[in-house]
C-alpha cells in the first residue's frame, strides 16, 4: 500500500486540477482533456513519476474520465434533442478504428514524441479557439464515404493521441463542413464515449514498469487521479455553465487559448531543454 505521504499531494493536486478543469468545461464549451493531459504531466513529473511512459498514463487517465463527463454531456444533450444519431451512428466506426490506432500508437512512442505532438497540437487547437471564425466554411455538407471514413479515423487517432474527448478536433470539422454549431458540440459528445471507451480498454492492457507509474495505476489508467477529478468536474462543471450564462464567455475563450498556447510551447521547451 503506498504511503500516506505519497498519496496525499497527489490527492490535493487532483482536487484542485479537478475543479479548474470542471468549471471551463461548463464556462468556455472545451473538453476536460486539453486541460487534464498538461496537468498530470506536470503533476506526475513534479511527484517523481516523469520518464518514458509519463505521458501515456497522462492520455489514458484523461480518456477514462471521458467516459464519464461524455455521456453526462451526450445525455443531457440528447433531453434537448440536439444529438444527430444518424452522424453518430455513421461516423463511430471510423472514431473506433481511429481510436485503437491511437493507443496502437501511444504504446510505441516514448513520452518526449508525445509530448512534442501535443505541444504542437495544442498550438495549433489554441490558434483555432482564438481565431477561428464560425462562418468558415471548406464544404457545404458533411463528408461521406471515404472521405467520412479517413476524416473519421483521424479524429479517433488524434484524439487518443491528445488525450481528448475529440470535441476539439470534430467540432471545428462539422461546422467548416456547414453542419450548425450546438448540433455538432452535441453530437460530438457522442464521439467522446465512442473513442475514449476502446481506448481506454486498450490502455488498461499496456504494461508499465512498477516503480515508473504512481500509486494504484492500473495498466496506464492511474485511479485515484481519474476519480478524483471526476468527482470535481461533476461538482464544478454546472458551477461553470451557470458562470457562462452570467457573462460573455467569448473574452474568456480567448484568454484561454492564450493559456493553452503558453502551455504547449513551455511543454515543447522543457522538451528541447531535456
Amino acid at each position: 500500500m503506498p504511503e500516506l505521504t505519497t498519496l496525499l499531494p497527489i490527492v490535493a493536486i487532483m482536487l484542485a486540477i479537478g475543479a479548474f478543469a470542471g468549471v471551463l468545461a461548463g464556462l468556455l464549451g472545451v473538453g476536460g482533456g486539453i486541460v487534464l493531459v498538461p496537468a498530470f504531466f506536470y503533476t506526475f513529473s513534479a511527484l517523481g513519476y516523469g520518464g518514458d511512459y509519463v505521458m501515456q498514463i497522462c492520455l489514458a487517465t484523461s480518456l477514462a474520465t471521458i467516459i464519464v463527463t461524455s455521456l453526462r454531456s451526450v445525455m443531457s444533450h440528447n433531453r434537448k434533442g440536439a444529438v444527430d444519431w444518424d452522424v453518430l451512428r455513421r461516423w463511430s466506426p471510423g472514431i473506433v478504428i481511429g481510436a485503437l490506432l491511437g493507443v496502437a500508437v501511444a504504446t510505441r512512442l516514448d513520452s518526449s514524441a508525445l509530448q512534442a505532438l501535443f505541444g504542437t497540437l495544442g498550438i495549433v487547437i489554441g490558434l483555432y479557439m482564438a481565431f477561428g471564425n464560425p462562418n468558415w466554411r471548406l464544404a457545404s455538407a458533411m463528408p461521406g464515404g471515404g472521405v467520412r471514413w479517413g476524416v473519421s479515423t483521424a479524429i479517433g487517432l488524434l484524439s487518443v493521441l491528445l488525450g481528448i474527448g475529440g470535441g476539439s478536433l470534430a467540432v471545428p470539422t462539422m461546422t467548416l463542413c456547414a453542419y450548425p454549431i450546438h448540433r455538432a458540440v452535441a453530437t460530438a459528445a457522442g464521439f467522446g464515449v465512442v473513442l475514449a471507451v476502446p481506448s481506454v480498454l486498450g490502455f488498461l492492457l499496456v504494461d508499465i514498469p512498477a516503480e515508473m507509474r504512481p500509486p494504484l495505476t492500473i495498466g496506464a489508467v492511474n485511479i485515484p487521479a481519474f476519480l478524483i477529478v471526476i468527482s470535481m468536474t461533476l461538482i464544478t462543471a454546472p458551477l461553470g455553465a451557470k458562470l457562462a450564462h452570467a457573462m460573455d464567455p467569448k473574452p474568456l475563450r480567448r484568454v484561454f487559448a492564450l493559456f493553452l498556447m503558453l502551455v504547449a510551447l513551455n511543454m515543447l521547451r522543457e522538451l528541447l531543454a531535456a
